[in-house]
């Protein structure tokens, strides 16, 4: 029989590759979660998950961080079984039945089945100023940054359920949160527009664009445009966060089939066009992403990937027959 590290390899420990870890350990899999940098992704970021379930509006469940919510999991997945480490995933490789994936370290780990639940990046503007005062007044995490800009002038740039959620949070920073979407309505879920535009402390701006940021040493500007007449004017201005949508993280599967935005397609059982490549989470096409959505599509992952162990080991025990 065909010795492995371990069963199945995750790559990835947002909601989505959280969630897989535990399912596939209380199915009794040797799983192994690679991380490269800290278990939750984007979740770190949320600051109250008010419409995750169970989580209430009072009392001792109410809207618990994302970053708690990681923590819990975390301990759930470790208390069934599950290993993790914190290494950069450089390459997956197949060969017959087995999966190697090699690590930045040049250590490689075998397994029967991979998960991906790389997760997304955040799409850049690539407009002037953006690179430049990166970590200097531009930001793309609300809740990591916003507490050093407490009572300035904050500008969120996007339309979407990140831009409105982390407006909202910047409004208990500052009374001065102006959002800037290109568009003219918002494409978040109605509840979050709606707070966003009866929060008094949110000034919003439809059909602008952001051209350009300025400063010397620090955000001090931006420049604007006015999509429907053209006209481009300067506003003042001491941090800009940025949540102009995300990139799917697929360089270790590219063979994988994919949709025309870059994201892996896969069947009802998250399994891929490879056999034995499942995936789930952010990476994956999906109309909507959503941690609960996330952490859905890793119990479902994991129950597939440990069939299709099952199935690799009774082949290997009993022969082609089965």
């Amino acid at each position: 029989m065909v010795k492995t590290d371990v069963d199945l390899l995750i790559l990835g420990a947002g909601p989505a590759g959280l969630t897989a870890a535990q399912y596939g350990a209380r199915a009794n899999m040797r799983v192994l979660v690679i991380e490269e940098l800290a278990p939750g992704g984007q979740m770190l970021f949320i600051d109250a998950l008010e419409n995750y379930p169970g989580y209430l509006a009072s009392g001792p469940e109410a809207f618990k961080s994302g970053f708690e919510l990681v923590q819990a999991m975390h301990r759930q997945a470790t208390s069934f079984g599950a290993a993790f480490i914190t290494q950069t995933a450089q390459s997956l490789q197949k060969e017959g039945d087995v999966f190697t994936v090699t690590l930045g370290t040049g250590e490689t780990l075998r397994g029967l089945a991979v998960i991906v639940a790389t997760g997304a990046k955040h799409r850049i503007l690539d407009i002037p100023g953006e690179i430049e005062f990166s970590g200097h007044g531009v930001s793309y995490c609300a809740s990591c940054d916003g507490p050093f800009f407490k009572g300035k002038k904050l500008l969120v740039i996007g339309g979407g359920d990140a831009a409105c959620d982390e407006a909202q949070f910047l409004s208990h920073l500052s009374p001065q949160v102006v959002l800037v979407h290109r568009r003219d309505r918002f494409r978040s879920q109605k509840a979050l527009a709606e707070r966003v535009l009866h929060n008094p402390h949110i000034t919003v701006r439809f059909n602008t664009r952001l051209l350009e940021i300025r400063g010397a040493k620090k955000v001090s500007s931006v420049l604007l445009e006015n999509t429907l007449t053209g006209e481009s004017y300067e506003e003042a201005g001491d941090a800009v966060f940025i949540f102009a949508g995300t990139i799917p993280q697929t360089s270790l599967v590219p063979s994988v089939q994919k949709n025309e935005s870059g994201y892996i397609i896969t069947d009802q059982e998250m399994a891929t066009s490879i056999p034995g490549i499942f995936c789930a989470g952010d990476v994956r096409a999906c109309p909507f992403r959503q941690v609960v959505v996330a952490a859905g599509e890793g119990a479902v992952a994991a129950h597939s990937a440990v069939a299709y162990i099952d199935r690799i080991k009774e082949k290997e025990a009993f022969g082609e027959a089965l």
